[in-house]
């Protein structure tokens, strides 16, 4: 069975086509780097997938039946909100707080969902992130606990959007390899959201890049070429590899690159972002 699949998919935002008459099959038990410029429907696509914005033609179907709001089997992680850091909760109030008939100031849970948490926090190795505030932690302890919070409910798919964004390479590192083992050690499917392809390289299956409302999906050596990404980009590029990593060049820049400072320096100024 396919994780996710996609049928003359057209998705739309403000009156504006993202992606146009998208057909792909994501089989289930990979791991998809899913890349592309800002603005190609990086986030757009995975909030479809979740069915938060319905297409506007076409069909998407999601472990084996139509996108639906509130699937349980769907284990998301948003780009990080802003205020994220300054919360004064606890990391477990944190992971808890999408745990069942959980709100915050009630802190009222079943022996059941007690349990979820708690193997939630073991999975991610952060069990003594769970008494500690939220602004007291590094960049890198809290990305553990939002993949803890987006494995409540066992999902059998994780939409991760751009999780790397703001961390140090060795950060960046540590993440991947976490989801890689997650995704191997759970037998589950895992969209990973990136600018940059060079950290997921050792980990995934299979590379979705995105561009120009079209998209190209399959292993990096057949995606990864100038066709392939002068199409999705609508202008000449080069792709260089050097020392086992990759850099997709538009003329003397690196267009990975230059998008990542980008977001870095301006991390609100997303054009395919959208809160839920």
């Amino acid at each position: 069975m396919n994780a996710v699949e996609l049928r003359d998919v057209t998705l739309a935002l403000g009156g504006r086509i993202v992606l146009a008459n998208i057909s792909l099959d994501i089989p289930a038990g990979q791991f998809i780097g899913v890349l592309g410029p800002n603005g190609s429907g990086k986030t757009t696509l995975m909030r479809a997938i979740l069915g938060l914005l319905p297409p506007k033609s076409g069909a998407i179907r999601v472990l084996g039946e139509p996108a639906s709001r509130g699937n349980s089997k769907i284990g998301y992680r948003p780009q990080t909100a802003s205020a994220l850091p300054g919360l004064n909760i606890s990391g477990w109030d944190f992971v808890a707080s999408v745990a069942d008939g959980y709100r915050l100031g009630l802190p009222i849970l079943s022996a059941a969902a007690r349990a979820q948490v708690r193997q939630a926090l073991e999975r991610v190795g952060a069990e003594e992130l769970a008494p500690r505030p939220l602004a007291k932690l590094s960049g890198g302890e809290r990305q553990r606990l939002l993949l803890a919070q987006a494995l409540i409910g066992d999902p059998k798919l994780l939409l991760l959007d751009e999780p790397l964004i703001s961390l140090d390479p060795r950060r960046q590192h540590e993440v991947v390899e976490l989801v890689k083992s997650l995704q191997r050690d759970l037998g589950i499917t895992v969209l990973f959201s990136a600018h940059e392809l060079n950290p997921l390289l050792n980990a995934i299956d299979q590379v979705l890049y995105l561009g120009c409302g079209q998209a190209a999906l399959g292993p990096v050596d057949d995606v990864i070429t100038p066709p392939v990404l002068s199409k999705l980009y609508g202008s000449p590029i080069d792709v260089i590899r050097v020392g086992g990593r990759i850099f997709v060049m538009s003329g003397a820049h690196d267009v990975e690159r230059d998008a990542h400072q980008h977001e870095h320096n301006h991390p609100h100024v997303h054009e395919d972002s959208a809160h839920v």
